[in-house]
């Protein structure tokens, strides 16, 4: 392994190893975020810029590294922010930590991932390879599977980087606009469940067939021969 790799795979750890070791999920969580809500209110009014950079970094060191949290982290950027600005602040932090996930899986842990989660992940590698887009697109907008497994499971194929990332882009942004809703009203919230209800869920499963449409199309042709 390259000394490059080497590094960022310990600074990895080792941010990992911290995380867990001084318990920082204590502040990843509801009870929390409503407890301070006001003090970060008013920080963000005397210190915008930093407030703003200060919470994209650790919303993307937190899903380049996997760590729990994301929801909690979606809740915050509309409770400090509102809902459209925390909107684009949570989706663009979203993606580049799913990217850098995406890479890191694909050049430093492809082996560890395959041997942890290998058995979890065959059939969405397969479907992620042979329909690319679509599929990504279907995964993203109804949650099947963990945000983070998604990551994992495309940085192992032949994926290409840039459909990783127009597919994340705009597959996360129905999902991330409930939650940075919800965080705008946060008085409301009383648990992580009641933030999506069974109707939202239904919409995104329709989003989710409209995007799987070309690939059950060409399954449809390869079945029955059909000419386009």
């Amino acid at each position: 392994m390259k000394p490059q790799k080497i590094i960022l795979a310990v600074a990895g750890i080792v941010i990992v190893t911290l995380f867990f070791s001084f318990d920082l999920q204590r502040f990843l969580t509801l009870a929390a975020l409503k407890a301070n809500r006001q003090t970060l209110l008013d920080y963000y009014a005397a210190h915008r810029l930093i407030m703003v950079a200060g919470f994209m970094t650790i919303y993307i060191v937190q899903t380049a590294l996997s760590l729990p949290g994301a929801a909690i982290l979606s809740l915050t950027a509309g409770a400090i922010f509102g809902p459209l600005m925390g909107t684009v602040y949570a989706i663009i932090a979203a993606t580049t930590g799913a990217t850098l996930a995406f890479l890191v899986t694909r050049y430093l842990l492809r082996d560890a991932v395959l041997n942890r989660f290998g058995s979890r992940l065959e059939g969405m590698n397969r479907e992620l390879e042979q329909r690319g887009f679509s599929y990504l697109l279907f995964l993203r907008l109804v949650p099947l599977f963990p945000f983070f497994l998604i990551n994992l499971a495309a940085g192992l194929t032949r994926l290409p980087l840039r459909t990783f990332f127009l597919g994340t882009l705009l597959g996360i942004i129905p999902g991330g606009f409930v939650y940075v809703n919800a965080g705008a009203s946060l008085a409301t919230i009383d648990s992580l469940s009641g933030v999506v209800s069974p109707r939202v869920l239904g919409s995104f499963a329709l989003l989710g067939l409209f995007a799987l449409i070309p690939v059950l199309y060409n399954k449809y042709k390869q079945k029955y021969g059909v000419n386009a």
